[in-house]
């Protein structure tokens, strides 16, 4: 809005308070008259009339002028001060500044300007604070993605090499395959994390037998504790019937076992039990690995976060966010009990 416009509209509400309060003020002189001109028979001459026509003229400008200006006054301190003060704070958030601070009025009666302070004060509290997630997310992502890109791109450029045996050219070919799996796992990861973050996905309820999907996913992961030479101990019922989201429950299964096997030692020993309680199911793995201190099973569920960085090639810390996204949205809970050097044991309760 320019300052002419502006203008033009303060002017107008002038001119209509102005004109209302003067006819205010007439309507009151007029009863008056009338009133004592009935009551006590007054007879009042042309001279009369003139002269209480100028004076009630000049009664009702003076009147109407005072009650302007104060009403001006007033708005001014009570409603322009306020919007002006509500308006450059929305400008430094608009801008970016998010650490900006409107103060509060102070006084008896704020016109419920206050109450718009708070809530924009709380909304820029909550924009930076998903600003330094953002930056921190983009950062991390930057870092994850380097170490794969760089692997394949070293690989890359020896291969191009004169003089390459067939071993060794195999040898490059195998981990350039496997960076490029692992690039291709974190993008998997981080899309399937921001679907559920954003709730796109809803839980698809279905009835379904509990103890054979954990069946076929350990028996996914066969190559692993193969290769590992991992004792597997298993307590599942033959049967188990429920009704949830298998796709769902799925990924925190190959999650959970995922990471048991990951940082239980050659000649370790992973165990999965499945029982049902009253009201509820409970899901147990637990492995004899490296463990997790207390104050990293704080931590263990934040993205990119990993306890153990000896294992950070193995992964790319969404596993267990995946896990507590899946856990949230199928209101279901999931515990972590760890001790270092003697393991540690997730339990999820549906």
């Amino acid at each position: 809005m320019s300052r002419r416009t502006r203008r033009s509209q303060f002017l107008l509400t002038f001119l209509v308070f102005f004109a209302l309060v003067a006819f205010v003020v007439s309507c009151c002189v007029m009863v008056f008259v009338a009133f004592l001109t009935r009551e006590y028979a007054l007879v009042l001459d042309e001279a009369h009339i003139q002269l209480a026509a100028k004076l009630t003229l000049v009664n009702i400008l003076f009147l109407t002028l005072s009650f302007t200006v104060i009403d001006l006054l007033r708005r001014r301190r009570t409603v322009e001060a306020p919007v002006r003060q509500i308006l450059e704070g929305t400008r430094k958030i608009t801008g970016g500044d998010f650490s900006c601070t409107i103060p509060l009025l102070t006084g008896r009666d704020d016109y419920g300007f206050n109450l718009i302070i708070r809530d924009l004060n709380q909304m820029a509290r909550e924009l930076g604070s998903i600003e330094a997630l953002r930056s921190d997310f983009v950062s991390t992502i930057s870092h994850e993605l380097k170490t794969p890109l760089a692997i394949i791109s070293n690989y890359a450029s020896m291969l191009d090499q004169p003089g390459l045996s067939r071993q060794e050219q195999t040898e490059y070919v195998t981990a350039i395959g496997k960076a490029v799996g692992e690039l291709s796992d974190l993008v998997s990861n981080i899309l399937k994390l921001s679907r559920l973050e954003h709730q796109t996905i809803f839980p698809q309820q279905q009835l379904f037998d509990l103890s054979d999907q954990l069946c076929q996913c350990l028996l996914a992961f066969e190559s692993v504790w193969s290769e590992k030479k991992l004792e597997l101990e298993t307590d599942l019922p033959d049967r188990l019937m429920i009704r949830s989201d298998p796709e769902l429950l799925a990924l925190v299964w190959n999650n959970l076992l995922s990471n048991a096997m990951k940082f239980t030692p050659a000649g370790g020993r992973i165990s999965v039990l499945l029982r049902e309680e009253e009201g509820c199911v409970s899901v147990t793995v637990s492995d004899t690995g490296c463990g997790i201190a207390s104050e990293a099973a704080r931590h263990i569920f934040e993205k990119f976060y990993q306890a153990d960085s000896s294992h950070s090639t193995e992964g790319n810390g969404l596993g267990l966010a995946l896990v507590r996204q899946v856990v949230d949205i199928l209101g279901a809970s999931i515990t972590v009990g760890s001790s270092p050097g003697k393991g540690s044991s997730f339990t999820v309760r549906l």
